[in-house]
């Protein structure tokens, strides 16, 4: 509603919910087990992702060790014998190849179907969330960023809850594994290949808080990108319009570029982590070819022995490798969970109190006892102290000038928004009382700005009343006078409409939503400048339309144009400091005050 826009301070809403959820510095062990906590459902199929994780590893720690038994032991046996022991050694690695084979087959695939069902548990959640937010919190927030959120950061998110307990598993397995069978080599050379570990620590831990810093920064760029590219499609037209191509390629140009900066940055730490640390793998390998073949050249190791320290040498330094791409992913995972949870730390200032009931039988009588609002702390009132009895059925029109709170007085009907003082009643009951659903299922709402889904019109009108038949949607249809323009159409009710109904004129789309509210059939309407919008013929059939969906109903209507309101109950014109006048259009017009002026001036 139109009243609400513009009267927040961006940010604003977002700043204060987190702040007051109390878990603005929830710690990184608190994250974590909550974030473990999304494989409880899938707990055996996590286990077995592991089992096979740790299998697979075991595998490759074996496959040298015959190796080094082939070499050390089998050739020097007489031919025939050797040659026996080598072919069914040759069989057990092939047996165990097939055997890592399948383990990294199982890993693969349904290790991602794990990775896959939680991040579909967590995008239900986030959007969930999403659905019991205010309307307060959507006025400061951008669509693009909000999608980011339940897209690209979910699937970083399931990616590392898929690959990083199994890649920590087996690079630990190697790694340790590796350690033991080295050691027992030959001492001095597993301390010459271990001796870099501590190094390559602290180099990855200095890269690893600039990296994660930096993976931050590009989330928000992102999301700022994809809120400009969103804003731009949904506004095409009016940018075609004012020929105003070249001005938005400008503005994406800038958040491009302020992306570009912010990847710029992180590759310059992720280069110097990856390059860095793939130079100290590699000088394991040739600390421990030159300190083997001294040992050789002084006869303290064999040839043998150094064959298989060096086959190791690769078994361990490619763990240590998984490792650095495992801490990349947890950057990119957890950044993006930390995301996740400051959204979902929001709590909705708008929910049902306890014991909170249902709305049953509505007769329709609605009433404002010294009601007052205002959207924000430290921020101008806009309703004062308003009194108002609406008798069941009454057909009630308010009028006054852009920012009067037309629109914010009716707001309070549905609880968009939370008295600031008094309490707004529906048949003597405080609307804080009712459970929200209950409530607003007693309550239709016709705009100016129609919003369609995609879709067919048959679908658009059952949005009403979701499991409406057919015929009943088409008797709604008929009640808006929307019927025959609708079965005009190349499919009729099965047409599709486009993005946001694009194929109908606004007539027809104000129609289409008249119908929806039909289907409802909701005892209370709210109709916001549903008419102001329209040329003359179509605000004709809109206002027939509408007259006849409020028929025995209470009614309230936000007008523009005052001709639409002459049959009105009652008129209420609404300014700054509250309701100045009240009466029938014959009424005000003879008090000669605000409303005649009014009427006079839109002649």
């Amino acid at each position: 509603m139109r009243d609400v826009r513009g009267r927040q301070t961006a940010g604003v809403v977002f700043a204060a919910r987190f702040k007051n959820s109390g878990q603005m510095e929830v710690g990184m062990g608190e994250r974590l087990r909550k974030l473990a906590s999304y494989y409880k459902p899938y707990m055996p199929l996590f286990l077995a992702d592991m089992f096979f994780a740790i299998l697979g590893a075991g595998v490759t720690l074996v496959i040298p060790l015959i190796v080094r038994y082939i070499t050390d032991q089998v050739i020097v046996l007489e031919a025939p014998e050797a040659l026996d022991k080598i072919m069914a050694l040759g069989v057990m690695m092939l047996v165990l190849v097939a055997v890592e084979c399948f383990c990294n087959y199982f890993i693969a695939n349904y290790g991602h179907v794990m990775g896959a069902k939680i991040e579909y548990d967590m995008r239900a959640e986030i959007f969930g969330h999403y659905q019991k937010l205010s309307f307060s919190f959507f006025n400061n927030q951008k669509v693009g960023q909000l999608m980011s959120r339940i897209t690209s950061d979910l699937f970083d998110i399931s990616e590392l809850l898929h690959h990083g307990p199994e890649d920590l598993v087996i690079s630990l397995i190697k790694i340790i594994g590796s350690f033991v069978i080295l050691i027992n080599i030959d001492v001095k050379l597993t301390l010459v290949a271990f001796a870099f570990v501590p190094v390559m620590l602290v180099y990855a831990a200095y890269f690893n808080t600039r990296m994660k810093r930096a993976f931050k920064q590009n989330r928000v760029k992102i999301a700022d990108i994809n809120s400009q590219i969103e804003d731009n499609l949904s506004g095409i037209r009016v940018v075609k319009s004012f020929a105003n191509e070249e001005a938005e390629m400008e503005k994406f140009r800038e958040g491009n570029q302020g992306f570009l900066a912010a990847k710029k940055n992180s590759y310059v730490y992720m280069a110097g982590y990856h390059s860095g640390l793939g130079a100290l793998t590699t000088m394991i390998t040739i600390a421990v070819l030159a300190a083997g073949a001294a040992l050789i050249t002084q006869k303290q190791v064999s040839v043998t022995d150094l064959i298989t320290f060096l086959l190791y040498i690769n078994t361990f330094t490619e763990p240590v490798k998984k490792l650095i791409n495992f801490t990349e992913q947890f950057q990119n995972g957890y950044t993006g969970y930390e995301r996740f949870q400051e959204m979902m730390a929001i709590e909705p200032d708008i929910e049902d109190r306890p014991g909170a009931v249902e709305l049953k039988n509505v007769k329709g009588d609605i009433s404002f006892e010294d009601v007052s609002f205002h959207y924000e702390e430290h921020t101008e009132t806009v309703l004062h102290h308003i009194n108002l009895e609406v008798r069941a059925g009454s057909y009630m029109a308010l009028v006054g000038s852009s920012g009067a709170g037309k629109s914010t007085l009716c707001s309070l009907i549905p609880r968009f928004y939370d008295v600031t003082q008094g309490a707004v009643k529906i048949d003597g009951m405080d609307v804080r009382d009712i459970q929200l659903k209950s409530l607003r299922s007693q309550i239709g709402i016709v705009q100016q700005d129609v919003y369609l889904f995609v879709g067919t019109v048959l679908d658009n009108i059952r949005y009403g009343r979701p499991g409406a038949s057919r015929a009943e949607v088409v008797e709604a249809a008929k009640n808006a006078n929307a019927h025959d323009f609708i079965m005009a159409l190349p499919q009729g009710y099965d047409t599709d409409i486009g993005q946001r109904g694009v194929k109908l004129s606004g007539g027809q789309k104000q129609r289409l939503s008249i119908a929806r509210v039909f289907l409802k059939n909701p005892p209370i309407l709210i109709f916001d400048e549903a008419t102001s919008a329209l040329d003359n013929e179509s605000e004709k059939v809109v206002q027939e339309s509408l007259e006849k969906l409020a028929k025995n109903r209470t009614a309230f209507v936000i007008a523009h144009r005052l001709s639409t309101i002459r049959n009105a109950q009652k008129i209420l014109v609404l300014t700054d400091t509250g309701i100045e006048e009240a009466g029938t259009h014959e009424e005000l017009l003879e008090k000669n005050g605000i409303y005649a002026k009014f009427y006079s001036d839109g002649k």
